[in-house]
Protein backbone atom coordinates (compact mmCIF):
# COMPACT_ATOMS: atom_id res chain seq x y z
CA UNK A 1 0.00 0.00 0.00
CA UNK A 2 1.21 3.52 -0.81
CA UNK A 3 0.77 4.80 2.74
CA UNK A 4 2.92 2.00 4.19
CA UNK A 5 5.71 2.69 1.69
CA UNK A 6 5.69 6.38 2.60
CA UNK A 7 5.83 5.57 6.30
CA UNK A 8 8.79 3.23 5.90
CA UNK A 9 10.55 5.89 3.85
CA UNK A 10 10.55 8.14 6.90
CA UNK A 11 7.95 10.61 5.67
CA UNK A 12 6.05 10.42 8.93
CA UNK A 13 2.40 9.75 9.65
CA UNK A 14 1.02 12.87 7.98
CA UNK A 15 3.02 12.24 4.82
CA UNK A 16 1.88 8.62 4.84
CA UNK A 17 -1.74 9.63 5.11
CA UNK A 18 -1.42 12.11 2.25
CA UNK A 19 0.08 9.33 0.12
CA UNK A 20 -2.78 7.08 1.18
CA UNK A 21 -5.30 9.69 0.05
CA UNK A 22 -3.54 9.94 -3.30
CA UNK A 23 -3.76 6.17 -3.61
CA UNK A 24 -7.48 6.23 -2.78
CA UNK A 25 -8.17 8.93 -5.36
CA UNK A 26 -6.29 6.97 -8.01
CA UNK A 27 -8.23 3.83 -7.09
CA UNK A 28 -11.50 5.71 -7.38
CA UNK A 29 -10.50 7.11 -10.77
CA UNK A 30 -9.58 3.65 -12.03
CA UNK A 31 -13.07 2.42 -11.15
CA UNK A 32 -14.87 5.45 -12.59
CA UNK A 33 -16.53 3.42 -15.30
CA UNK A 34 -18.30 1.19 -12.78
CA UNK A 35 -21.43 1.79 -10.74
CA UNK A 36 -22.08 2.26 -7.90
CA UNK A 37 -19.36 4.62 -6.65
CA UNK A 38 -20.78 5.44 -3.22
CA UNK A 39 -22.09 2.93 -0.68
CA UNK A 40 -24.47 4.04 2.04
CA UNK A 41 -25.75 1.93 4.90
CA UNK A 42 -29.27 3.19 5.52
CA UNK A 43 -31.60 3.08 8.49
CA UNK A 44 -35.21 4.26 8.28
CA UNK A 45 -37.32 5.32 11.26
CA UNK A 46 -40.99 6.28 10.94
CA UNK A 47 -42.06 8.78 13.58
CA UNK A 48 -45.67 9.41 14.70
CA UNK A 49 -47.61 12.66 14.95
CA UNK A 50 -49.68 13.61 18.04
CA UNK A 51 -52.40 11.16 16.97
CA UNK A 52 -49.92 8.30 16.59
CA UNK A 53 -50.03 8.31 12.79
CA UNK A 54 -46.82 7.86 10.79
CA UNK A 55 -46.03 11.37 9.56
CA UNK A 56 -42.24 11.80 9.50
CA UNK A 57 -39.41 9.64 8.27
CA UNK A 58 -35.97 9.83 9.84
CA UNK A 59 -33.15 8.78 7.55
CA UNK A 60 -29.74 7.62 8.77
CA UNK A 61 -26.96 7.51 6.19
CA UNK A 62 -23.61 5.88 7.04
CA UNK A 63 -21.18 6.53 4.19
CA UNK A 64 -18.50 4.05 3.20
CA UNK A 65 -15.00 4.78 4.46
CA UNK A 66 -13.60 5.85 1.11
CA UNK A 67 -16.39 8.35 0.50
CA UNK A 68 -16.06 9.58 4.08
CA UNK A 69 -12.30 10.13 3.72
CA UNK A 70 -12.71 11.91 0.39
CA UNK A 71 -15.41 14.16 1.87
CA UNK A 72 -13.22 15.13 4.82
CA UNK A 73 -10.28 15.80 2.52
CA UNK A 74 -12.40 17.88 0.17
CA UNK A 75 -13.73 19.96 3.07
CA UNK A 76 -10.31 20.32 4.69
CA UNK A 77 -11.37 18.47 7.84
CA UNK A 78 -9.30 16.19 10.11
CA UNK A 79 -6.08 17.68 8.77
CA UNK A 80 -4.13 16.04 11.61
CA UNK A 81 -5.48 12.66 10.46
CA UNK A 82 -6.26 11.47 13.97
CA UNK A 83 -9.76 10.29 13.05
CA UNK A 84 -11.36 12.70 15.51
CA UNK A 85 -13.18 15.87 14.48
CA UNK A 86 -13.13 18.93 16.70
CA UNK A 87 -16.43 20.62 17.65
CA UNK A 88 -15.70 23.26 15.04
CA UNK A 89 -15.07 20.67 12.35
CA UNK A 90 -18.26 18.81 13.26
CA UNK A 91 -20.18 22.09 13.01
CA UNK A 92 -18.84 22.58 9.48
CA UNK A 93 -19.85 19.04 8.57
CA UNK A 94 -23.46 19.44 9.74
CA UNK A 95 -25.86 19.31 6.79
CA UNK A 96 -23.08 18.81 4.23
CA UNK A 97 -25.25 16.31 2.32
CA UNK A 98 -28.51 18.27 2.49
CA UNK A 99 -27.66 21.04 0.02
CA UNK A 100 -29.84 19.54 -2.67
CA UNK A 101 -30.31 20.89 -6.16
CA UNK A 102 -33.82 21.60 -7.43
CA UNK A 103 -35.67 18.43 -8.33
CA UNK A 104 -33.54 16.09 -6.25
CA UNK A 105 -35.79 13.66 -4.38
CA UNK A 106 -33.30 12.80 -1.68
CA UNK A 107 -33.02 9.26 -3.06
CA UNK A 108 -36.10 8.35 -1.03
CA UNK A 109 -39.45 7.44 -2.53
CA UNK A 110 -42.74 6.91 -0.70
CA UNK A 111 -46.04 5.84 -2.24
CA UNK A 112 -49.61 5.09 -1.18
CA UNK A 113 -52.03 3.31 -3.47
CA UNK A 114 -49.66 3.71 -6.40
CA UNK A 115 -49.41 7.48 -5.90
CA UNK A 116 -46.21 9.23 -4.89
CA UNK A 117 -46.18 10.74 -1.41
CA UNK A 118 -44.84 14.29 -1.28
CA UNK A 119 -42.03 14.73 1.24
CA UNK A 120 -41.09 18.02 2.87
CA UNK A 121 -37.59 19.43 2.63
CA UNK A 122 -35.04 17.69 4.86
CA UNK A 123 -34.32 18.92 8.36
CA UNK A 124 -30.88 18.08 9.72
CA UNK A 125 -30.74 16.17 13.00
CA UNK A 126 -27.05 15.42 13.40
CA UNK A 127 -23.84 14.48 11.62
CA UNK A 128 -21.02 12.60 13.28
CA UNK A 129 -17.80 10.79 12.38
CA UNK A 130 -17.31 7.33 13.88
CA UNK A 131 -14.91 4.51 13.04
CA UNK A 132 -13.90 6.12 9.77
CA UNK A 133 -17.46 6.74 8.59
CA UNK A 134 -19.51 9.90 8.28
CA UNK A 135 -23.00 9.30 9.64
CA UNK A 136 -25.72 11.85 8.97
CA UNK A 137 -29.32 11.93 10.14
CA UNK A 138 -32.19 14.01 8.77
CA UNK A 139 -35.97 14.03 8.92
CA UNK A 140 -38.67 14.65 6.33
CA UNK A 141 -42.34 15.18 7.11
CA UNK A 142 -45.27 14.02 4.97
CA UNK A 143 -49.06 13.86 5.19
CA UNK A 144 -50.10 11.44 7.98
CA UNK A 145 -50.81 7.92 6.77
CA UNK A 146 -54.50 6.94 7.20
CA UNK A 147 -55.23 3.81 9.24
CA UNK A 148 -55.08 0.63 7.20
CA UNK A 149 -53.28 2.26 4.30
CA UNK A 150 -50.16 0.58 2.95
CA UNK A 151 -47.17 2.91 2.75
CA UNK A 152 -44.40 1.81 0.42
CA UNK A 153 -40.84 3.05 0.91
CA UNK A 154 -37.80 2.60 -1.32
CA UNK A 155 -34.38 4.17 -0.88
CA UNK A 156 -32.35 4.33 -4.07
CA UNK A 157 -30.44 6.52 -6.49
CA UNK A 158 -32.11 6.18 -9.92
CA UNK A 159 -28.72 6.36 -11.66
CA UNK A 160 -27.20 3.80 -9.26
CA UNK A 161 -24.23 6.10 -8.66
CA UNK A 162 -24.97 5.55 -4.98
CA UNK A 163 -26.06 2.21 -3.54
CA UNK A 164 -28.28 2.34 -0.47
CA UNK A 165 -28.45 -0.78 1.68
CA UNK A 166 -30.91 -1.22 4.55
CA UNK A 167 -28.50 -1.91 7.38
CA UNK A 168 -30.97 -2.19 10.27
CA UNK A 169 -34.57 -3.07 10.93
CA UNK A 170 -37.03 -0.37 9.91
CA UNK A 171 -38.48 1.21 13.04
CA UNK A 172 -42.19 2.07 13.05
CA UNK A 173 -44.69 3.54 15.55
CA UNK A 174 -46.66 1.28 17.87
CA UNK A 175 -49.53 -0.39 16.09
CA UNK A 176 -47.74 -0.50 12.72
CA UNK A 177 -46.61 -3.60 10.85
CA UNK A 178 -43.56 -3.55 8.60
CA UNK A 179 -42.39 -5.93 5.89
CA UNK A 180 -39.28 -5.81 3.73
CA UNK A 181 -39.23 -7.33 0.26
CA UNK A 182 -35.62 -7.75 -0.76
CA UNK A 183 -34.56 -6.82 -4.27
CA UNK A 184 -33.93 -9.63 -6.73
CA UNK A 185 -30.25 -8.85 -7.35
CA UNK A 186 -29.92 -11.48 -10.04
CA UNK A 187 -32.71 -9.88 -12.02
CA UNK A 188 -31.36 -6.39 -11.33
CA UNK A 189 -27.87 -7.29 -12.55
CA UNK A 190 -29.31 -8.98 -15.64
CA UNK A 191 -31.20 -5.77 -16.45
CA UNK A 192 -28.06 -3.70 -15.96
CA UNK A 193 -25.95 -6.00 -18.13
CA UNK A 194 -28.57 -5.90 -20.88
CA UNK A 195 -28.73 -2.10 -20.91
CA UNK A 196 -24.94 -1.74 -20.87
CA UNK A 197 -24.56 -4.19 -23.75
CA UNK A 198 -27.07 -2.20 -25.76
CA UNK A 199 -24.98 0.96 -25.25
CA UNK A 200 -21.37 -0.14 -24.63
CA UNK A 201 -19.92 3.34 -25.18
CA UNK A 202 -22.30 5.04 -22.77
CA UNK A 203 -20.67 7.77 -20.69
CA UNK A 204 -21.18 8.12 -16.96
CA UNK A 205 -23.77 10.90 -17.27
CA UNK A 206 -26.00 8.68 -19.41
CA UNK A 207 -25.91 5.66 -17.12
CA UNK A 208 -29.28 3.84 -17.24
CA UNK A 209 -31.79 4.47 -14.47
CA UNK A 210 -31.62 1.04 -12.84
CA UNK A 211 -31.37 2.04 -9.17
CA UNK A 212 -34.94 1.03 -8.45
CA UNK A 213 -34.20 -2.57 -9.45
CA UNK A 214 -31.52 -2.87 -6.74
CA UNK A 215 -33.68 -1.39 -3.95
CA UNK A 216 -35.51 -3.30 -1.25
CA UNK A 217 -39.18 -2.38 -0.86
CA UNK A 218 -40.49 -1.59 2.60
CA UNK A 219 -44.24 -1.73 3.26
CA UNK A 220 -45.80 -0.30 6.41
CA UNK A 221 -49.42 -0.66 7.53
CA UNK A 222 -50.66 1.09 10.66
CA UNK A 223 -53.80 0.27 12.63
CA UNK A 224 -54.41 3.87 13.64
Amino acid sequence: MAWAIAARAGGGYHCAMRAFFAFLFSLWAAQAAAHPHVFVQTQLVLLPDAQGRAATIEVHWAYDELTSLMTLEDMGLDQDYDGVLSPGELARLQGFDLRWIAGFEGDLYLAQGGQAVQLDAPVAVETRFENGQIISVHRRAFAPVPAGTVLEIKAYDPTFYTEYTLAAAVQVPDGCRVQVLQADLGQANALLDKLLQESPDMDDDAFPAVGHAFADKVTVTCAQ
